[in-house]
């Protein structure tokens, strides 16, 4: 099954970090995130300016959660094999699917996130991505088709940490970085959807903050948006 992107393939570099304080919580409204940061970026004034637009959610399942959504996906993962070789060399190790039924306890898991990061007149695209990584895979730069595809993304984290950077496509001096928890949900919406390549780094550049950040087989369960 094919992903339907369009692809920047040259590598960004960033330069100091400058941080901001984004949100976390499970089950109401964004609360302080303590003193770390899960975002850093090129300045002050392009992450206060994305603040709306770029969000991260950490406990956003639990435990049991997480366990529930691996038990539904893992039988039909392990049917597929790991390509090193993506249509348009935009994924390297990499398994995936879409499913559009689930059990009742991952449904609701999924109508939270719908909540959560979609309004209600939204449009969803009907199945769900399931994208999964080997502990050596990576995603390489890269704009979601917006044929497809709409102003928003909303993924959940789960088995291991990440991090996730974006570029921003006609000023390359302009990045974020995300910390995305294991069990973390992510958002990103309109200009932060359209404007930047995002990416999952590779485990041996997966550095946040001056701080190692251990990445192993990490599996996203991707809710998206139809084109308007």
């Amino acid at each position: 099954m094919k992903l339907l992107l369009s692809v920047f393939t040259r590598l960004h570099k960033p330069p100091a970090l400058t941080g901001a304080r984004l949100s976390s919580g499970a089950r109401g409204g964004p609360v302080a995130a303590g003193d770390e940061a899960l975002i850093r970026g090129s300045s002050p004034e392009l992450v206060r300016g994305l603040g709306s637009q770029v969000e991260v959610r950490t406990a956003f399942i639990t435990e049991d959660e997480e366990g529930a959504l691996l038990r539904e996906l893992e039988p039909g993962l392990r049917k597929k094999r790991y390509e090193f070789n993506h249509w348009d060399d935009a994924i390297h190790g990499y398994r995936e699917t879409e499913r559009e039924r689930w059990g009742e306890a991952c449904e609701k898991v999924l109508s939270r996130v719908r909540s959560v990061a979609f309004s209600e007149a939204c449009s969803l695209l009907g199945p769900v991505h399931v994208l999964d990584l080997d502990k050596t895979g990576y995603i390489k730069p890269h704009v979601d088709s917006v044929k497809f595809c709409g102003s928003t993304i909303a993924g959940l984290s789960l088995l291991s940490d990440s991090i996730m950077r974006l570029v921003r496509e006609d000023a390359k001096g302009h990045w974020l970085d995300l910390l995305l928890p294991r069990r973390s949900l992510y958002i990103l919406r309109d200009q932060a959807r359209y404007d930047f390549t995002h990416e999952i780094l590779k485990d041996d550049e997966s550095v946040f903050n001056g701080e190692r950040v251990p990445r192993q087989r990490r599996i996203s369960v991707i809710c998206r948006n139809l084109p308007d």
